[in-house]
């Protein structure tokens, strides 16, 4: 990108309501009628070895942990010259402005959640570059039989403040697991559950104990001072499923993006558009599309 058009680009501001980035911050004048989200109290790190987030070191419930079910990290998923190559060819077509100092490109139909309703206007498939990405990832335990039906690449830049807000994927058109290739820079996804009640910990589990039976709970948090951090190489591909894709919210935090950070989120079918579905018909029709591999962003 020519210097002038990056600069131009950093001048912009694709943010609504509440939600802000360091661009349209810097230009508001007066008190702030926008609020950062409050800061967890209990922060707990993910291994993707255990499958259990574990008590930050240095805090109070550090030695503790819970099972965190539902997350897959598969370190490593392209290779560079792959990353460089998809990126670049991203960067061919226009980015459109989004919330929270992001830019996006959709490949995907057109859809109104709150109405439940979507369009097929303008959608002819995922991008060509994404054939191969697609096919390896059915070669992985967990992701047999994944056929993405949407492409959503995001742009996250440190010098827009970009972050997205705690939020759950929609489950009326989206299924069952959440894809996401993690591309330029590593990052944290940061999981936060708003349920009432308590998670039951038990003492962290050594890698010896892992195959042991479950170590009976012997202390307790409340579910809403939680935040769980799930660290994410670059060139990773991350996979939320079951309690990780419907029980916690996801968001990434401004904090976690120190250079140029590119995601490209895949989305399968609910089973309302599968076989047997009430919409198999339709959620067929988008397959095909998707499965074409011509698209270009809409």
């Amino acid at each position: 990108m020519a210097a002038a058009e990056a600069t131009e680009v950093l001048q912009q501001c694709g943010c609504k309501g509440i939600r802000t980035c360091l661009i349209c911050e810097g230009q508001r004048c007066g008190d702030p009628p926008w609020q950062l989200s409050p800061q967890k109290t209990h922060h707990f790190l993910y291994c993707s070895d255990s499958g259990w987030a574990v008590g930050a070191e240095d805090s109070d419930f550090e030695g503790w942990a819970f099972p965190f079910p539902g997350v897959t990290l598969i370190e490593d998923f392209v290779t560079r010259e792959e990353e460089a190559e998809m990126v670049r060819l991203m960067d061919r077509d226009p980015w459109k402005l989004s919330q929270s100092g992001r830019r996006k490109q959709d490949y995907g139909p057109r859809v109104n959640f709150r109405k439940q309703k979507l369009k097929m206007a303008g959608f002819c498939g995922l991008p060509s570059f994404s054939r191969e990405v697609v096919r390896r990832m059915g070669l992985y335990p967990g992701l047999e039989g994944f056929q993405p039906v949407e492409q959503c690449n995001l742009d996250y830049c440190p010098e827009r403040g970009s972050a997205i807000d705690p939020h759950l994927d929609d489950a009326w058109l989206w299924g069952e697991r959440l894809v996401s290739l993690n591309l330029l820079s590593p990052t944290v996804v940061s999981m936060h559950r708003e349920a009432p009640g308590s998670l039951l910990l038990c003492a962290a589990p050594s890698a010896e104990a892992l195959g042991d039976s479950v170590i009976a709970p012997s202390r307790s948090v409340p579910c809403q001072e939680v935040e769980v951090a799930i660290p994410v190489p670059c060139r990773s591909l991350l996979v939320l499923a079951g309690a990780a894709r419907h029980q916690w919210t996801h968001a990434i935090h401004r904090r976690h993006i120190e250079a140029r950070r590119v995601c490209a989120t895949f989305r399968e079918l609910s089973a309302e558009f599968g076989p047997g579905g009430a919409q198999q018909d339709l959620g067929r029709e988008l397959l095909q599309m998707a499965l074409s591999f011509q698209g270009r962003p809409v």
